[in-house]
Protein backbone atom coordinates (compact mmCIF):
# COMPACT_ATOMS: atom_id res chain seq x y z
CA UNK A 1 0.00 0.00 0.00
CA UNK A 2 1.31 3.25 -0.71
CA UNK A 3 1.33 5.28 1.82
CA UNK A 4 2.83 8.71 1.37
CA UNK A 5 4.04 10.32 -2.84
CA UNK A 6 6.64 13.23 -2.49
CA UNK A 7 6.43 15.21 -5.90
CA UNK A 8 9.85 16.45 -7.24
CA UNK A 9 11.05 18.88 -9.79
CA UNK A 10 13.52 15.94 -11.75
CA UNK A 11 13.32 12.69 -12.20
CA UNK A 12 15.30 11.12 -9.12
CA UNK A 13 17.73 8.68 -10.31
CA UNK A 14 19.19 7.14 -7.13
CA UNK A 15 18.24 6.72 -3.37
CA UNK A 16 19.86 5.62 -0.08
CA UNK A 17 18.26 5.25 3.55
CA UNK A 18 19.71 5.50 6.76
CA UNK A 19 17.88 5.95 9.92
CA UNK A 20 14.93 8.56 8.88
CA UNK A 21 16.79 9.75 6.73
CA UNK A 22 16.57 9.49 2.73
CA UNK A 23 19.14 10.73 0.35
CA UNK A 24 17.82 11.75 -3.09
CA UNK A 25 19.85 12.17 -6.47
CA UNK A 26 18.54 13.92 -9.66
CA UNK A 27 18.64 14.79 -12.63
CA UNK A 28 18.98 18.43 -11.94
CA UNK A 29 22.10 17.26 -9.98
CA UNK A 30 21.59 18.21 -6.30
CA UNK A 31 21.25 15.60 -3.34
CA UNK A 32 17.94 16.01 -2.09
CA UNK A 33 17.77 15.37 1.68
CA UNK A 34 14.48 14.38 2.95
CA UNK A 35 13.03 12.81 5.95
CA UNK A 36 12.28 9.10 6.27
CA UNK A 37 8.94 9.57 8.07
CA UNK A 38 6.88 12.53 6.65
CA UNK A 39 9.00 13.10 3.29
CA UNK A 40 9.44 16.66 4.36
CA UNK A 41 13.06 18.07 2.64
CA UNK A 42 15.30 19.07 4.85
CA UNK A 43 18.11 20.08 2.98
CA UNK A 44 19.95 20.37 -0.48
CA UNK A 45 23.57 19.24 -1.34
CA UNK A 46 24.90 20.95 -4.03
CA UNK A 47 28.69 20.30 -5.78
CA UNK A 48 28.09 18.24 -8.83
CA UNK A 49 27.79 19.38 -11.77
CA UNK A 50 25.59 16.82 -13.57
CA UNK A 51 23.36 14.34 -12.64
CA UNK A 52 23.50 12.15 -9.45
CA UNK A 53 23.11 8.79 -10.30
CA UNK A 54 24.17 6.90 -7.78
CA UNK A 55 23.91 7.36 -3.57
CA UNK A 56 24.96 5.55 -0.66
CA UNK A 57 25.29 6.13 3.53
CA UNK A 58 27.96 5.15 5.29
CA UNK A 59 26.82 2.27 8.01
CA UNK A 60 26.91 4.73 10.56
CA UNK A 61 25.02 7.38 8.37
CA UNK A 62 27.87 10.46 8.96
CA UNK A 63 28.71 9.93 5.48
CA UNK A 64 27.22 9.93 2.71
CA UNK A 65 28.89 8.85 -1.16
CA UNK A 66 27.51 10.29 -4.63
CA UNK A 67 28.28 9.62 -8.00
CA UNK A 68 27.71 11.61 -10.83
CA UNK A 69 27.86 11.77 -15.01
CA UNK A 70 30.29 14.90 -14.21
CA UNK A 71 32.58 12.06 -13.58
CA UNK A 72 33.47 12.07 -9.91
CA UNK A 73 33.10 10.70 -7.08
CA UNK A 74 32.16 12.96 -3.94
CA UNK A 75 32.35 12.06 0.04
CA UNK A 76 29.49 14.32 1.72
CA UNK A 77 29.04 15.01 5.50
CA UNK A 78 25.86 14.58 6.09
CA UNK A 79 25.71 16.72 9.26
CA UNK A 80 26.95 19.53 7.78
CA UNK A 81 26.34 19.07 4.31
CA UNK A 82 29.65 19.74 3.03
CA UNK A 83 31.96 18.20 0.36
CA UNK A 84 34.77 15.92 2.49
CA UNK A 85 36.61 14.87 -0.44
CA UNK A 86 35.99 14.40 -4.34
CA UNK A 87 37.76 11.82 -5.99
CA UNK A 88 38.54 12.32 -9.98
CA UNK A 89 39.91 9.92 -12.23
CA UNK A 90 37.33 8.70 -14.28
CA UNK A 91 37.08 9.23 -17.93
CA UNK A 92 33.09 8.33 -18.29
CA UNK A 93 30.04 8.85 -16.10
CA UNK A 94 29.78 7.25 -13.07
CA UNK A 95 27.04 4.88 -12.80
CA UNK A 96 27.52 3.36 -9.71
CA UNK A 97 29.07 3.73 -5.62
CA UNK A 98 29.64 1.71 -2.70
CA UNK A 99 31.36 1.96 0.27
CA UNK A 100 33.77 -1.22 2.19
CA UNK A 101 32.31 -2.56 5.28
CA UNK A 102 35.96 -1.51 7.23
CA UNK A 103 34.88 2.28 5.42
CA UNK A 104 38.57 2.27 4.22
CA UNK A 105 37.53 1.88 0.31
CA UNK A 106 34.87 3.38 -2.33
CA UNK A 107 34.35 1.31 -5.34
CA UNK A 108 33.02 3.10 -8.11
CA UNK A 109 31.74 1.78 -11.93
CA UNK A 110 31.97 4.01 -14.43
CA UNK A 111 30.94 4.41 -18.20
CA UNK A 112 35.02 4.58 -19.20
CA UNK A 113 34.59 0.34 -18.37
CA UNK A 114 37.02 0.66 -14.84
CA UNK A 115 35.96 0.27 -11.87
CA UNK A 116 38.28 2.90 -9.21
CA UNK A 117 39.12 1.79 -5.67
CA UNK A 118 39.78 4.80 -3.89
CA UNK A 119 41.11 5.16 -0.38
CA UNK A 120 39.09 7.39 1.78
CA UNK A 121 41.83 8.30 4.02
CA UNK A 122 44.32 9.49 1.27
CA UNK A 123 41.90 10.19 -1.17
CA UNK A 124 43.90 8.53 -4.00
CA UNK A 125 42.85 5.51 -6.03
CA UNK A 126 44.41 2.03 -4.45
CA UNK A 127 43.47 -0.07 -7.66
CA UNK A 128 41.34 0.43 -11.31
CA UNK A 129 39.70 -3.21 -12.64
CA UNK A 130 39.13 -2.91 -16.33
CA UNK A 131 36.33 -4.50 -17.41
CA UNK A 132 35.13 -5.40 -20.79
CA UNK A 133 32.23 -3.14 -21.28
CA UNK A 134 30.50 0.29 -19.02
CA UNK A 135 30.47 -0.81 -15.40
CA UNK A 136 26.36 0.16 -14.39
CA UNK A 137 26.49 -1.69 -10.76
CA UNK A 138 29.49 -1.88 -8.21
CA UNK A 139 28.51 -3.51 -4.46
CA UNK A 140 30.46 -4.34 -1.93
CA UNK A 141 29.78 -7.36 0.66
CA UNK A 142 28.38 -4.87 3.68
CA UNK A 143 30.87 -7.44 6.38
CA UNK A 144 33.71 -8.06 4.06
CA UNK A 145 35.39 -5.47 3.11
CA UNK A 146 37.43 -7.24 0.42
CA UNK A 147 34.85 -8.44 -1.93
CA UNK A 148 32.63 -6.64 -4.48
CA UNK A 149 30.47 -7.62 -6.93
CA UNK A 150 30.08 -5.66 -10.46
CA UNK A 151 27.71 -5.50 -13.41
CA UNK A 152 29.48 -5.64 -16.60
CA UNK A 153 28.50 -6.86 -20.41
CA UNK A 154 25.03 -8.52 -19.17
CA UNK A 155 27.59 -10.27 -16.64
CA UNK A 156 28.04 -10.16 -12.89
CA UNK A 157 31.48 -10.29 -11.89
CA UNK A 158 33.42 -11.02 -8.74
CA UNK A 159 36.18 -9.45 -7.35
CA UNK A 160 38.92 -9.03 -4.16
CA UNK A 161 40.18 -5.19 -3.35
CA UNK A 162 43.60 -6.15 -5.15
CA UNK A 163 41.70 -6.18 -8.23
CA UNK A 164 42.03 -10.38 -9.13
CA UNK A 165 39.49 -11.89 -10.24
CA UNK A 166 37.12 -14.63 -8.25
CA UNK A 167 35.09 -17.54 -10.43
CA UNK A 168 32.94 -17.83 -11.80
CA UNK A 169 30.51 -15.02 -13.15
CA UNK A 170 27.30 -14.97 -13.30
CA UNK A 171 24.15 -14.23 -15.26
CA UNK A 172 22.24 -10.60 -14.34
CA UNK A 173 21.30 -7.18 -14.78
CA UNK A 174 21.43 -5.87 -10.82
CA UNK A 175 23.42 -7.97 -7.44
CA UNK A 176 22.50 -7.45 -3.68
CA UNK A 177 24.02 -9.15 -0.76
CA UNK A 178 21.58 -9.76 2.59
CA UNK A 179 22.74 -7.12 5.61
CA UNK A 180 24.68 -10.20 7.24
CA UNK A 181 26.63 -10.78 3.99
CA UNK A 182 25.76 -14.40 3.79
CA UNK A 183 23.73 -14.32 0.53
CA UNK A 184 23.60 -12.33 -2.54
CA UNK A 185 20.27 -12.26 -5.04
CA UNK A 186 21.34 -12.17 -9.01
CA UNK A 187 18.77 -10.61 -10.27
CA UNK A 188 17.08 -10.20 -14.05
CA UNK A 189 13.89 -12.32 -15.40
CA UNK A 190 15.07 -14.60 -12.37
CA UNK A 191 16.08 -13.64 -9.53
CA UNK A 192 18.82 -16.18 -7.70
CA UNK A 193 19.50 -15.97 -4.37
CA UNK A 194 22.72 -17.77 -3.59
CA UNK A 195 24.81 -18.48 -0.01
CA UNK A 196 28.04 -16.25 -0.04
CA UNK A 197 30.09 -18.95 0.89
CA UNK A 198 28.90 -22.17 -0.43
CA UNK A 199 27.51 -20.75 -3.50
CA UNK A 200 24.49 -23.18 -3.05
CA UNK A 201 21.00 -21.72 -4.28
CA UNK A 202 18.79 -21.03 -1.66
CA UNK A 203 15.92 -19.62 -3.57
CA UNK A 204 14.51 -18.35 -7.29
CA UNK A 205 11.47 -17.62 -8.69
CA UNK A 206 10.85 -15.28 -11.76
CA UNK A 207 9.48 -11.89 -12.58
CA UNK A 208 7.99 -9.81 -14.95
CA UNK A 209 9.03 -10.61 -18.86
CA UNK A 210 10.35 -7.06 -19.05
CA UNK A 211 12.99 -8.49 -15.72
CA UNK A 212 14.04 -6.90 -12.37
CA UNK A 213 15.66 -3.15 -13.19
CA UNK A 214 16.94 -2.87 -9.24
CA UNK A 215 16.81 -5.41 -6.27
CA UNK A 216 17.61 -5.22 -2.31
CA UNK A 217 17.09 -7.55 0.48
CA UNK A 218 15.20 -6.18 3.87
CA UNK A 219 17.14 -5.78 6.63
CA UNK A 220 16.10 -8.54 8.43
CA UNK A 221 17.06 -10.84 5.64
CA UNK A 222 13.78 -12.49 4.89
CA UNK A 223 12.01 -10.50 1.70
CA UNK A 224 13.37 -9.33 -1.47
CA UNK A 225 11.84 -6.68 -3.44
CA UNK A 226 12.47 -6.07 -7.23
CA UNK A 227 11.53 -3.60 -9.34
CA UNK A 228 10.12 -3.83 -13.04
CA UNK A 229 9.15 -1.27 -14.86
CA UNK A 230 6.23 0.40 -13.42
CA UNK A 231 5.91 -2.01 -10.65
CA UNK A 232 7.34 -3.38 -7.44
CA UNK A 233 7.00 -6.92 -6.59
CA UNK A 234 8.27 -8.24 -2.50
CA UNK A 235 8.93 -11.79 -1.82
CA UNK A 236 9.03 -14.11 1.26
CA UNK A 237 12.54 -16.19 1.00
CA UNK A 238 12.46 -17.69 4.59
CA UNK A 239 10.92 -21.01 3.02
CA UNK A 240 12.60 -23.15 0.36
CA UNK A 241 9.06 -22.23 -1.99
CA UNK A 242 9.80 -18.55 -2.26
CA UNK A 243 6.34 -16.67 -2.59
CA UNK A 244 5.52 -13.22 -3.73
CA UNK A 245 3.81 -11.80 -0.87
CA UNK A 246 2.88 -8.12 -2.37
CA UNK A 247 2.53 -6.51 -5.89
CA UNK A 248 2.67 -2.46 -5.77
CA UNK A 249 1.33 -0.53 -8.49
CA UNK A 250 1.26 3.45 -8.59
CA UNK A 251 4.19 4.61 -10.38
CA UNK A 252 3.56 6.32 -13.77
CA UNK A 253 7.12 5.75 -14.83
CA UNK A 254 9.90 3.50 -14.75
CA UNK A 255 11.69 2.92 -11.13
CA UNK A 256 14.51 3.96 -11.17
CA UNK A 257 15.88 2.81 -7.35
CA UNK A 258 14.22 1.24 -4.56
CA UNK A 259 15.54 0.69 -0.89
CA UNK A 260 13.83 -0.77 2.30
CA UNK A 261 12.87 1.83 5.30
CA UNK A 262 12.14 -1.44 7.82
CA UNK A 263 11.44 -4.85 7.55
CA UNK A 264 7.91 -3.91 6.87
CA UNK A 265 8.17 -0.46 4.46
CA UNK A 266 9.79 0.41 0.58
CA UNK A 267 11.05 3.60 -0.61
CA UNK A 268 11.08 4.37 -4.47
CA UNK A 269 11.70 6.20 -6.96
CA UNK A 270 10.86 6.55 -10.20
CA UNK A 271 10.97 8.57 -13.80
CA UNK A 272 7.37 9.96 -12.96
CA UNK A 273 9.49 12.40 -10.58
CA UNK A 274 8.24 10.93 -7.17
CA UNK A 275 9.55 9.13 -4.55
CA UNK A 276 6.98 6.94 -3.17
CA UNK A 277 6.54 5.25 0.81
CA UNK A 278 4.72 1.31 0.73
CA UNK A 279 3.78 -0.05 3.26
CA UNK A 280 4.06 -4.33 3.28
CA UNK A 281 0.52 -4.99 4.66
CA UNK A 282 0.64 -8.25 5.57
CA UNK A 283 3.71 -7.69 8.30
CA UNK A 284 1.60 -5.23 10.03
CA UNK A 285 -0.02 -6.09 13.47
CA UNK A 286 -2.95 -7.56 12.78
CA UNK A 287 -5.58 -9.69 15.05
CA UNK A 288 -6.47 -11.70 12.31
CA UNK A 289 -3.57 -12.58 10.47
CA UNK A 290 -2.35 -13.75 13.80
CA UNK A 291 -5.16 -15.94 14.06
CA UNK A 292 -5.06 -19.21 11.54
CA UNK A 293 -8.19 -19.97 11.85
CA UNK A 294 -9.45 -16.74 10.99
CA UNK A 295 -7.06 -15.76 8.13
CA UNK A 296 -8.84 -14.46 5.35
CA UNK A 297 -7.74 -15.65 1.50
CA UNK A 298 -4.97 -13.11 0.23
CA UNK A 299 -7.31 -12.85 -2.65
CA UNK A 300 -10.34 -11.36 -0.47
CA UNK A 301 -11.24 -8.06 -2.88
CA UNK A 302 -11.42 -4.69 -0.81
CA UNK A 303 -15.60 -4.34 -1.01
CA UNK A 304 -15.71 -1.02 0.90
CA UNK A 305 -13.72 2.00 2.35
CA UNK A 306 -14.30 4.85 4.04
CA UNK A 307 -11.57 8.07 4.21
CA UNK A 308 -12.02 10.02 7.76
CA UNK A 309 -9.26 12.42 7.37
CA UNK A 310 -10.34 14.31 10.88
CA UNK A 311 -9.49 10.98 12.64
CA UNK A 312 -6.35 9.90 10.39
CA UNK A 313 -7.85 6.74 9.61
CA UNK A 314 -9.26 4.59 6.26
CA UNK A 315 -10.96 1.58 6.72
CA UNK A 316 -11.43 -0.86 4.58
CA UNK A 317 -13.73 -3.95 4.17
CA UNK A 318 -13.01 -6.93 2.20
CA UNK A 319 -15.71 -10.22 0.95
CA UNK A 320 -13.57 -12.01 3.42
CA UNK A 321 -15.86 -9.89 5.89
CA UNK A 322 -12.53 -8.44 7.44
CA UNK A 323 -12.45 -4.73 8.57
CA UNK A 324 -9.34 -2.58 8.94
CA UNK A 325 -8.33 0.62 9.92
CA UNK A 326 -5.03 2.23 8.25
CA UNK A 327 -3.29 4.91 9.26
CA UNK A 328 -3.48 7.79 6.26
CA UNK A 329 -0.16 9.32 7.43
CA UNK A 330 2.15 6.28 7.67
CA UNK A 331 -0.21 3.65 6.02
CA UNK A 332 0.27 1.09 9.40
CA UNK A 333 -2.54 -1.42 9.65
CA UNK A 334 -3.67 -0.32 12.68
CA UNK A 335 -6.60 -2.69 14.34
CA UNK A 336 -8.48 -5.65 12.09
CA UNK A 337 -11.61 -7.31 13.20
CA UNK A 338 -13.27 -10.80 11.76
CA UNK A 339 -17.15 -9.75 10.86
CA UNK A 340 -19.95 -12.01 9.25
CA UNK A 341 -20.20 -9.70 6.49
CA UNK A 342 -18.81 -12.07 3.81
CA UNK A 343 -19.64 -12.07 -0.02
CA UNK A 344 -19.77 -9.29 -2.34
CA UNK A 345 -22.40 -6.75 -1.20
CA UNK A 346 -22.68 -3.28 -0.44
CA UNK A 347 -21.50 -2.07 2.87
CA UNK A 348 -19.57 0.42 4.65
CA UNK A 349 -17.82 1.02 7.95
CA UNK A 350 -17.51 3.82 9.86
CA UNK A 351 -16.00 5.40 13.26
CA UNK A 352 -18.44 6.07 15.90
CA UNK A 353 -17.84 7.55 19.11
CA UNK A 354 -14.88 5.54 19.41
CA UNK A 355 -16.32 2.48 17.67
CA UNK A 356 -16.14 0.77 14.10
CA UNK A 357 -19.25 0.12 13.37
CA UNK A 358 -19.99 -1.88 9.97
CA UNK A 359 -23.32 -1.86 8.10
CA UNK A 360 -24.37 -4.35 4.86
CA UNK A 361 -27.10 -5.75 2.80
CA UNK A 362 -28.30 -9.28 2.99
CA UNK A 363 -30.79 -11.06 1.97
CA UNK A 364 -33.22 -7.50 1.57
CA UNK A 365 -31.95 -6.55 5.12
CA UNK A 366 -29.76 -3.87 6.76
CA UNK A 367 -27.34 -5.58 9.23
CA UNK A 368 -25.48 -3.32 12.13
CA UNK A 369 -22.25 -4.88 13.38
CA UNK A 370 -20.10 -3.34 16.22
CA UNK A 371 -16.53 -4.45 15.36
CA UNK A 372 -14.92 -4.41 18.31
CA UNK A 373 -17.21 -5.85 20.41
CA UNK A 374 -18.03 -8.89 17.40
CA UNK A 375 -21.94 -8.31 17.78
CA UNK A 376 -24.42 -7.67 15.65
CA UNK A 377 -26.48 -4.60 16.96
CA UNK A 378 -29.70 -4.52 14.54
CA UNK A 379 -31.28 -6.02 11.35
CA UNK A 380 -33.34 -3.48 9.50
CA UNK A 381 -35.90 -4.36 6.83
CA UNK A 382 -35.06 -2.91 3.76
CA UNK A 383 -36.83 -2.65 0.55
CA UNK A 384 -37.18 -1.26 -3.21
CA UNK A 385 -35.57 -2.98 -6.21
CA UNK A 386 -32.74 -2.85 -8.50
CA UNK A 387 -29.49 -1.86 -7.64
CA UNK A 388 -29.07 -1.37 -4.00
CA UNK A 389 -26.15 1.40 -1.99
CA UNK A 390 -26.14 1.62 1.76
CA UNK A 391 -23.88 4.33 3.45
CA UNK A 392 -23.20 6.09 6.88
CA UNK A 393 -24.06 9.87 7.47
CA UNK A 394 -20.49 11.62 7.89
CA UNK A 395 -21.19 12.23 11.68
CA UNK A 396 -22.71 8.66 12.50
CA UNK A 397 -26.03 9.60 13.13
CA UNK A 398 -28.15 7.61 10.35
CA UNK A 399 -27.79 4.89 8.07
CA UNK A 400 -28.76 5.51 4.43
CA UNK A 401 -30.57 2.87 2.02
CA UNK A 402 -31.18 3.82 -1.62
CA UNK A 403 -32.36 1.25 -4.29
CA UNK A 404 -33.84 1.99 -7.62
CA UNK A 405 -37.15 3.80 -6.72
CA UNK A 406 -36.49 4.36 -2.73
CA UNK A 407 -34.39 6.14 0.05
CA UNK A 408 -34.70 5.14 3.28
CA UNK A 409 -33.11 6.33 6.42
CA UNK A 410 -32.85 5.14 9.93
CA UNK A 411 -31.54 6.40 13.19
CA UNK A 412 -28.38 4.95 14.62
CA UNK A 413 -29.05 5.69 18.14
CA UNK A 414 -32.58 4.36 18.18
CA UNK A 415 -33.22 2.13 15.26
CA UNK A 416 -36.24 3.95 14.09
CA UNK A 417 -36.88 4.86 10.24
CA UNK A 418 -36.45 8.55 10.23
CA UNK A 419 -38.39 8.53 6.57
CA UNK A 420 -38.26 7.34 3.18
CA UNK A 421 -38.49 9.13 -0.20
CA UNK A 422 -39.74 7.33 -3.13
CA UNK A 423 -38.35 7.59 -6.63
CA UNK A 424 -39.44 7.62 -9.85
CA UNK A 425 -39.03 4.14 -11.95
CA UNK A 426 -36.75 6.23 -14.70
CA UNK A 427 -34.55 7.92 -12.71
CA UNK A 428 -31.14 6.66 -12.59
CA UNK A 429 -28.34 7.77 -10.19
CA UNK A 430 -24.99 7.67 -10.87
CA UNK A 431 -23.71 9.54 -7.43
CA UNK A 432 -24.58 9.55 -3.58
CA UNK A 433 -23.79 12.40 -1.19
CA UNK A 434 -24.67 12.50 2.57
CA UNK A 435 -23.84 14.71 5.44
CA UNK A 436 -25.34 14.13 8.56
CA UNK A 437 -29.19 14.38 7.80
CA UNK A 438 -29.27 15.65 4.29
CA UNK A 439 -28.66 13.34 1.07
CA UNK A 440 -28.59 14.78 -2.60
CA UNK A 441 -28.48 12.61 -5.34
CA UNK A 442 -27.51 13.24 -9.10
CA UNK A 443 -29.60 11.81 -11.27
CA UNK A 444 -27.74 10.90 -14.99
CA UNK A 445 -27.26 13.77 -17.42
CA UNK A 446 -29.75 15.51 -16.26
CA UNK A 447 -30.35 17.87 -12.31
CA UNK A 448 -30.07 17.00 -8.40
CA UNK A 449 -32.01 15.85 -6.13
CA UNK A 450 -31.74 16.29 -2.24
CA UNK A 451 -34.02 16.01 0.85
CA UNK A 452 -33.45 16.32 4.72
CA UNK A 453 -34.02 13.44 6.83
CA UNK A 454 -32.94 15.79 10.06
CA UNK A 455 -36.68 17.15 11.33
CA UNK A 456 -37.78 14.93 13.96
CA UNK A 457 -41.50 14.02 13.56
CA UNK A 458 -41.58 15.41 9.94
CA UNK A 459 -41.07 13.28 6.42
CA UNK A 460 -38.09 13.89 4.20
CA UNK A 461 -38.27 17.72 3.05
CA UNK A 462 -37.30 18.61 -0.04
CA UNK A 463 -34.66 20.62 -0.43
CA UNK A 464 -35.60 23.79 -3.17
CA UNK A 465 -31.30 24.27 -3.98
CA UNK A 466 -29.23 20.93 -2.92
CA UNK A 467 -25.85 21.50 -3.58
CA UNK A 468 -24.28 20.29 -6.58
CA UNK A 469 -20.63 20.54 -6.11
CA UNK A 470 -18.97 17.49 -6.48
CA UNK A 471 -15.81 15.97 -5.13
CA UNK A 472 -12.79 18.15 -6.43
CA UNK A 473 -11.05 15.13 -7.75
CA UNK A 474 -13.30 13.06 -10.00
CA UNK A 475 -12.12 9.50 -12.03
CA UNK A 476 -12.43 9.11 -15.75
CA UNK A 477 -14.50 6.61 -16.80
CA UNK A 478 -12.35 3.27 -16.95
CA UNK A 479 -11.44 3.66 -13.26
CA UNK A 480 -8.07 4.36 -13.78
CA UNK A 481 -7.10 7.83 -14.00
CA UNK A 482 -8.34 10.98 -11.95
CA UNK A 483 -9.08 14.54 -12.77
CA UNK A 484 -9.16 17.72 -11.09
CA UNK A 485 -13.21 18.12 -11.80
CA UNK A 486 -12.11 22.43 -11.59
CA UNK A 487 -9.48 22.64 -14.53
CA UNK A 488 -9.96 19.19 -16.10
CA UNK A 489 -6.44 18.27 -15.47
CA UNK A 490 -5.77 14.95 -15.58
CA UNK A 491 -3.91 14.38 -11.91
CA UNK A 492 -2.83 10.84 -11.54
CA UNK A 493 -3.06 7.65 -13.40
CA UNK A 494 -3.56 3.99 -12.18
CA UNK A 495 -1.80 1.03 -13.13
CA UNK A 496 -2.92 -2.45 -12.06
CA UNK A 497 -7.11 -3.82 -11.94
CA UNK A 498 -9.06 -1.98 -9.29
CA UNK A 499 -12.24 -2.71 -7.52
CA UNK A 500 -15.76 -1.11 -8.78
CA UNK A 501 -16.77 2.69 -8.33
CA UNK A 502 -17.66 2.44 -5.21
CA UNK A 503 -14.96 0.97 -3.87
CA UNK A 504 -13.41 4.51 -3.52
CA UNK A 505 -13.58 7.86 -1.32
CA UNK A 506 -12.29 11.59 -1.61
CA UNK A 507 -11.63 14.52 -0.12
CA UNK A 508 -9.72 16.63 -2.47
CA UNK A 509 -6.49 15.76 -0.61
CA UNK A 510 -6.53 11.90 0.25
CA UNK A 511 -7.84 9.52 -1.91
CA UNK A 512 -8.49 5.91 -0.61
CA UNK A 513 -9.09 3.17 -3.04
CA UNK A 514 -9.45 -0.81 -2.87
CA UNK A 515 -7.83 -2.97 -4.97
CA UNK A 516 -9.88 -6.39 -5.92
CA UNK A 517 -6.78 -7.82 -5.18
CA UNK A 518 -7.07 -7.37 -1.39
CA UNK A 519 -4.42 -4.26 -1.44
CA UNK A 520 -5.48 -0.70 -0.19
CA UNK A 521 -3.91 2.68 -1.92
CA UNK A 522 -3.80 5.76 0.13
CA UNK A 523 -2.56 8.67 -2.28
CA UNK A 524 -1.86 12.14 -0.32
CA UNK A 525 -2.60 14.83 -3.56
CA UNK A 526 -1.10 17.40 -1.22
CA UNK A 527 2.07 15.77 -1.47
CA UNK A 528 1.37 14.58 -5.20
CA UNK A 529 0.28 17.45 -6.61
CA UNK A 530 1.61 20.62 -3.62
CA UNK A 531 0.55 24.07 -4.53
Amino acid sequence: MCSRTVSLDEIPLALSYWNNTIAVGSQASDIIILDGVTGTQLATLSGHTDLVTSLTFSSDGISLVSGSDDYTVKLWDVQTGGVVKTFSGHTGWVHSVSISADYTRIASGSGDCTIHLWDIQTGGCHHIIKQQGSVYHVNFSPTNPQYLLSKSNDKIWQWDVNGHQIQPTYDGFRSAFSPDGTQFALCDRTVTVQNSDSRAIVAEFHVADSGASCCCFSPDGRLIAVASSHTMYVWDITTPDPHLIETFIGHTGDITSITFASPSSLISASEDKSVKFWQIGGLSTDQVASDPKSTPSPSASIESVSLQARDGIAISSDSAGVVKTWDILTGLCKTSFQTPAEGDCWRDAQLIDGKIILVWLKDEKVHVWDAGKGELLQTLDASGSGSKRITISGDGSKVFYQSKNLIQAWSMWTWESVGEVKLEDDQQTDYLQVDSSRICVWVKDSYTQGWDFGISGSPPIVLSNPSTERPHLDFIPGLDRIKDTDTGREVFQFFGKYAEFRVAQWDGQYLVAGYQSGEVLILDFCYMHPE
